[in-house]
């Protein structure tokens, strides 16, 4: 028996290669496939199976592209509709994979159709869980992605997903491993740990949504604090739902190198989105106007599902030979219609005399300074409530990343304002001076390091907590 976790850490996504006796199954493919197959091939085994646990809403799956090249069966749990051939497995149906059995144990509550899937070893025995979003180290699937309005609520699907894990999770034996579907910095659960797997013993005395003594207290538990669902959730379950482009149909259309003349004409044309994925310390030195920066090096795919609009061309702008990687991770997330990518970078940009933005980077220490004698100084704050909540400097406005998607959430800034942007540590605040700017504010500051910076100077800026925080 061979099980493999194949981790994506940008996304917070883990698929899972198994193996027994040269037979192999995928769980929760990414959209790009070569890592299976690749796996497969060097271990001389062929793909039997995919198992999917559930309709995946924060990626596209590459179930459909992996079947079509292995001749896998794709297997999903009861209750499941969709636009291609899978088999729809009853629950508590075995499948043989080698001398190793995958059991499927149907668990609504996070979808309608969430299923785990239940290795038994050799000797029959209950050797792991793959949960998908049913259950996660520290948490559990949020229970408001399926809702149907009145017709089926948070709260019903909240009630489905307690009666899941009581009748099918929390009578495993305590040594069962737990292989989840997502790890922290997912946006599928609200409190996910940074461990990638763990047990289900383990998860009993530890996880909170395991530990409600009744259905109401747990229903509470899950349903708080919840968060907005970024914009490309729905989009992304269609798409796993209904089928979709292979990936190298999009890298043909894509992968198309842009003239910077062509790049011009391009971007007159059509109300495209100029997407520029360098570091971004090189990015704040210099930038074609009106270009949106989501660097490779953060959270990529989900920042750019988060802000940018799926009905817009984008056009891209990276650093030499990162151009198939950006595909591929805007792929992930169900981005398809991508025009190009600019010949030679910004560099060639430059060197053929076009027009230049940049961002001013200030340290904290110059914000220490002007916050008591510049009364036009703004501070916008551009981390999630949360973290704004746990400490801030005082006065500052805090406008979660998020919210910029919505050019109202910039309607205060006016021209006069002398308007210093942060974060948490420099990657969102760029971000977020890139969509102002865009709006057409200017006068901004980023602050280099962000709150990492700023807390360090804690005798020299005031800080205040909300009052959430301190209760």
């Amino acid at each position: 028996m061979y099980i493999q976790q194949l981790y994506t850490g940008c996304i917070s996504e883990a698929a899972y290669y198994i193996e027994s006796e040269g037979v192999a199954a995928v769980i929760d493919p990414l959209r790009d496939i070569e890592e299976y197959l690749q796996l497969a091939k060097e271990r001389k085994s062929k793909i039997k199976y995919i198992f999917e646990t559930h309709f995946h809403a924060d990626f596209v799956s590459g179930h459909i592209d992996l079947a079509k090249e292995t001749g896998a069966t794709i297997i999903y749990g009861p209750d499941t509709n969709c636009s291609f051939p899978i088999h729809i497995a009853k629950d508590g149906e075995l499948f043989d994979l080698g001398n190793i059995t995958i059991k499927v144990l149907h668990t609504p509550g996070h979808t309608l159709e969430s299923s785990c899937f239940l290795l038994l070893d050799e000797n029959k025995k209950e050797h792991a869980l793959f949960s998908g979003d049913t259950l996660f180290v520290g948490d559990v699937g949020r229970p408001d992605l399926a809702q149907k309005g009145d017709e089926l609520t948070t709260n019903d699907l909240a009630a489905l997903l307690y009666d899941s894990l009581q009748s099918k999770i929390i009578p495993l034996p305590d040594d069962v491993i737990l292989y989840p579907a997502h790890g922290a910095g997912s946006s599928c659960g609200k409190n996910i740990s940074p461990e990638t797997f763990s047990t289900i013993g383990a998860q009993k005395q530890s996880n909170y949504a395991l530990r409600a003594t009744s259905k109401e207290e747990f229903i509470k538990a899950v349903t708080k604090g919840l968060s907005v669902p970024p914009q490309y959730f729905p989009i992304n379950a269609k798409i796993n739902k209904e089928g979709y482009e292979t990936l190298n149909a999009i890298m043909e259309k894509a992968l198309v190198p842009l003239s910077v003349e062509d790049f011009k004409i391009l971007t007159k044309k059509e109300e495209v989105i100029i997407l520029d994925t360098r570091v971004a310390e090189i990015f704040v030195q210099g930038f074609i106007p009106s270009s949106v920066f989501i660097g490779l090096e953060g959270r990529f795919a989900e920042w750019a599902g988060s802000l940018l609009p799926f009905n817009q061309p984008i056009v891209l702008v990276t650093a030499s030979g990162k151009e198939k990687e950006t595909i591929t991770r805007l792929a992930r997330v169900g981005f398809e219609n991508i025009k190009g990518f600019l010949n030679g970078g910004f560099d060639a940009w430059k060197n053929e005399g076009g027009r230049i933005d940049m961002i001013i980077n200030v340290e904290a220490d110059e914000v220490a300074m002007d916050i008591p004698f510049d009364e036009n100084l703004i501070i916008a704050d551009v981390r999630k409530e949360t973290e704004f909540a746990d400490g801030h400097i005082k006065e500052a406005v805090n406008i979660p990343l998020i919210d910029l998607i919505d050019p109202a959430s910039m309607a205060n800034f006016e021209d006069h304002h002398n308007i210093y942007v942060h974060c948490a540590g420099g990657y969102r605040s760029v971000i977020a001076v890139s969509l102002m700017k865009r709006q057409g504010i200017h006068n901004l500051r980023n602050i280099e390091g962000g709150w990492k910076k700023i807390i360090e100077l804690k005798d020299k800026i005031e800080i205040e907590k909300s009052v959430e925080a301190l209760n």
